[in-house]
C-alpha cells in the first residue's frame, strides 16, 4: 500500500486536473504532499514504534493511512485532496518502517530469508505496477479508485495485525521532536517556495520567505544533528565517505527520476494521446525492469563491489533521460521512446540493490537502522524536490496551452533531470569500491534494516 502510493497517482494526474482544474502547482502537491510527509516523519515513526509499541503504532499507521485514502477518494476539490495525501504520508511514515521489525519477530529465524525476499518482491512489484494500476483504474472506473483500493486492504489488515502480531518495544530512546520540527519546517518552506514561484514569481515575498526560512531551518537541523545527544539524524554518519557519497547519489537520483516520471506520465497522455492504461503499460520497461535486472546487479556487486555498479546504473539512467530529451516531440512514436525507457530501467535496476548494500555496510551494525531510515528519507526528499524543481523549469519554458508548449517545457526539464542523475553517478564514484567487512555479531537481526531501505523505491 505505501510503496504503491508513491507512483500510483502519476498516471491519474491528467484526469485529476480535468475534474478539479487547478494548475501545475496543484498537481505537484498531489504527489509531493505524500512524499514530503513520508520523508520527514519516516524516522520519527520508527522511533514512536520503539517507544510506545511497534504493533500499536503499526495499527495506528494503517488506520491513518486507510482513513486518509478514503478522504482522498471523497475529496470534493484539489485542496482537500492535497490535505488527504499529506495525511496518507503520515500514516505511511508510521506504518512502513515497522513492517520489517514486526516481520522479524513473527517469522522463525530459519525462514526469515524467504520472508524478507517475499517482502522485497512485493515492494518491487508495487513500484513496477503503480503507473499501470493507476492508469487502469483511472480509465476503466475513475481516478478515485486509486485511493479506494487501499480501504478494503486496510480494513482487513487491522484485525489481522491485532490478532496475529506480537507486541514489541525498542530501546526507548528519547524522541527527537525538535529535529523533526526543524526538518519538517525547512523542507516544507523550500518545496513551497519552489512550487509557488512559477505561479507568483520568484521575487514574491511569500516565495522568498519560504526559501530563506526553509534554508535557515534546515541549517538548524544540521547543527542540531551535530550537537544533540540523540538526534533523529546523527551528522557524524556523514563522516563516512561511503555513507555521504551513496546518500548524495540517492537524493540526486530520486530528484531526477521522480521529476521526470511526474512530467512524462502527463506527456504520454496529454500530448501523445495515450489512455491512462496505455501510458502505464508503456512505462513498464522503465518501472518494471528492476524485477528482471536486480538479481544480476546483486551478483555484480558481490563480484566487483557496489560502487562501480551503482555508478554505471546512474550514468545509464542519465543517458535514458537525455535520450528522452532528444526525442521528445508532439508526435514521438513509441519506438523512439522505447530505448530511453529500457536504458533508464536497466540503470535504475543496477542502482537499487547495490546502493542498499553500500548504505548498510558504511556504518556500524548498531547504526544500521538509523542509516537505513536516513537513506529512505533522503530519497523521498529528493523525489519531492525533483518534482518541484523540474515543474518550475517546465512552467518557465512551456505549459499546458498546447502540445508544442508542453514539449517546450518538458525538454529542458528532462535535461536538468539527466544532469542531476549524472551528478549522482559522479557522487557514487567517490564511494569506496569494497565495503568494510561486517562484524560477526551483526547476525540476522541486522538484515532487517538492510531491506527497509527498499520500501520507498
Amino acid at each position: 500500500m505505501a510503496a504503491l502510493d508513491n507512483l500510483v497517482v502519476t498516471t491519474a494526474l491528467p484526469s485529476i486536473r480535468e475534474d478539479f482544474g487547478g494548475g501545475l502547482d496543484d498537481l505537484e502537491w498531489t504527489v509531493s504532499a505524500y512524499t514530503l510527509t513520508f520523508a520527514v516523519l519516516l524516522m520519527f515513526g520508527a522511533a514512536l514504534g520503539d517507544r510506545f509499541g511497534r504493533r500499536r503504532l503499526f495499527l495506528a499507521g494503517i488506520a491513518v493511512f486507510t482513513g486518509a485514502s478514503a478522504a482522498a477518494a471523497l475529496a470534493p476539490g484539489i485542496d482537500s485532496l492535497i490535505a488527504a495525501r499529506a495525511v496518507q504520508g503520515v500514516g505511511a511514515a508510521v506504518m512502513m518502517p515497522l513492517t520489517l521489525t514486526l516481520l522479524t519477530a513473527a517469522v522463525p529465524v530459519a525462514k526469515r530469508g524467504m520472508a524478507y525476499g517475499i517482502w522485497g518482491a512485493v515492494n518491487g512489484l508495487a513500484v513496477a505496477s503503480g503507473p499501470l494500476i493507476g492508469g487502469s483504474l483511472t480509465e476503466h472506473i475513475s481516478w478515485q479508485w486509486i485511493f479506494w483500493l487501499n480501504v478494503p486492504l486496510g480494513l482487513a489488515l487491522l484485525p489481522l495485525a491485532r490478532l496475529r502480531l506480537a507486541e514489541s518495544f525498542g530501546s526507548g530512546a528519547p524522541l527527537d521532536i525538535r529535529g523533526t520540527l526543524l526538518a519538517s519546517g525547512g523542507l516544507f518552506g523550500i518545496v513551497y517556495g519552489l512550487v509557488r514561484a512559477p505561479v507568483v514569481g520568484w521575487t514574491d515575498g511569500v516565495v522568498l520567505l519560504g526559501l530563506f526560512a526553509g534554508t535557515a531551518l534546515l541549517t538548524g537541523f544540521v547543527v542540531h544533528g551535530v550537537r544533540a545527544r540523540n538526534p533523529m539524524l546523527p551528522m557524524r554518519l556523514f563522516r563516512s565517505r561511503a555513507f555521504a557519497g551513496v546518500n548524495a547519489a540517492s537524493l540526486l537520483m530520486f530528484l531526477g527520476m521522480f521529476g521526470s516520471i511526474f512530467l512524462l506520465s502527463q506527456y504520454m497522455q496529454g500530448v501523445l494521446g495515450y489512455s491512462p492504461t496505455e501510458a502505464g503499460l508503456r512505462m513498464l520497461p522503465w518501472t518494471g525492469m528492476p524485477m528482471l535486472v536486480a538479481p544480476i546487479a546483486g551478483y555484480l556487486s558481490d563480484r566487483i563491489g557496489g560502487s562501480p555498479v551503482v555508478a554505471v546504473g546512474l550514468f545509464l539512467q542519465s543517458v535514458g533521460l537525455g535520450w528522452f530529451a532528444l526525442v521528445v516531440a508532439a508526435d514521438t512514436s513509441y519506438a523512439a521512446q522505447l530505448p530511453a525507457l529500457i536504458i533508464s530501467g536497466v540503470g535504475m535496476s543496477l542502482y537499487f540493490a547495490p546502493a542498499s548494500n553500500l548504505v548498510m555496510s558504511s556504518v556500524k551494525p548498531e547504526e544500521q537502522g538509523v542509516a537505513s531510515g536516513a537513506n529512505n528519507a533522503l530519497r523521498e526528499v529528493g523525489g519531492a524536490l525533483g518534482i518541484a524543481v523540474m515543474a518550475s523549469i517546465f512552467a518557465a519554458q512551456g505549459g499546458y496551452e498546447s502540445a508544442a508548449a508542453f514539449v517546450d517545457g518538458i525538454r529542458p526539464a528532462l535535461w536538468v533531470g539527466s544532469a542531476a542523475v549524472a551528478l549522482a553517478g559522479v557522487s557514487a564514484l567517490f564511494v569506496p569500491r569494497r565495503s568494510p567487512a561486517r562484524t560477526p555479531d551483526e547476525g540476522v537481526g541486522a538484515g532487517a534494516p538492510r531491506l527497509l531501505e527498499t520500501a520507498t523505491r
